[in-house]
């Protein structure tokens, strides 16, 4: 099995289109910032191109439009935003924006609202399977949400969420520098940087892989 990941598109999909063209997946999961506040016609369209090639299960980003949730489910992609699903042997959870910014983009919101919807899945996440946790805005105090300042940014309620349930994989995007391969406990933690500096990373997974809650990851650039 075969899962692209990508996030923080940023209304600039024609490298991942390219790489599609010449390459095939299974899966594609969208970590949100399918677009630069949209608007609303080209983020459908975006996940409709994608789904040409393969299943697409997305979230939103804080910078994508306000109501990008009920835009998900107009298109041809599967919305995992706060919604726990099943790909094949995998569980996913997903939870779209981001925790607050200096920024006031659309989709942010407090950290207790973000532990109070992920805690819904503690179940879920802590299954016995081979569970990913998809977020667009990553965990605090990781590789994965560092500014060039050495700041941590991150959410400190998607670290707890981790600490408690232990999923397999979080996948995360945001911070669009801060590509990286970390771990919370048990828990691989990945950013694999944004689409719009052509940044990608693949999944790749056999049966026994999933069985043993092994993860294969190759960043590369798109």
């Amino acid at each position: 099995m075969k899962i692209l990941a990508i996030s923080d598109i940023h209304s600039a999909p024609e490298k991942v289109y390219s790489y599609l063209d010449g390459n095939v997946v299974d899966y594609i999961i969208v970590i949100g910032d399918v677009t630069e506040f949209g608007p609303e016609d080209l983020f459908i369209d975006t996940l409709n191109k994608f789904s040409e090639y393969a299943p697409v299960y997305a979230i939103f980003g804080n910078c994508d439009p306000e109501n990008a949730d009920s835009l998900i489910d107009k298109s041809e992609a599967i919305n995992i935003h706060n919604r726990c699903i099943k790909l094949e042997d995998i569980t996913l959870v997903g939870y779209g924006g981001s925790n607050v910014t200096p920024f006031d983009t659309p989709n942010e919101y407090s950290e207790e609202c973000v532990y109070e919807n992920l805690s819904k899945f503690s179940d879920d996440l802590k299954d016995d399977n081979f569970t990913i946790l998809i977020t667009h805005a990553p965990a605090y105090g990781t590789g994965a949400d560092v500014i060039p300042s050495g700041d941590h940014v991150g959410s400190k309620s998607i670290r707890k969420i981790i600490e408690q349930t232990q999923p397999t994989l979080n996948l995360s995007g945001h911070i669009h520098e801060a590509i990286a391969e970390d771990k919370i406990g048990e828990t691989i933690v990945l950013n694999p940087g944004d689409v719009a500096s052509d940044n990608a990373a693949m999944i790749e997974l056999t049966d026994d892989d999933i069985k043993n809650k092994k993860v294969n990851i190759s960043k590369f650039k798109l």
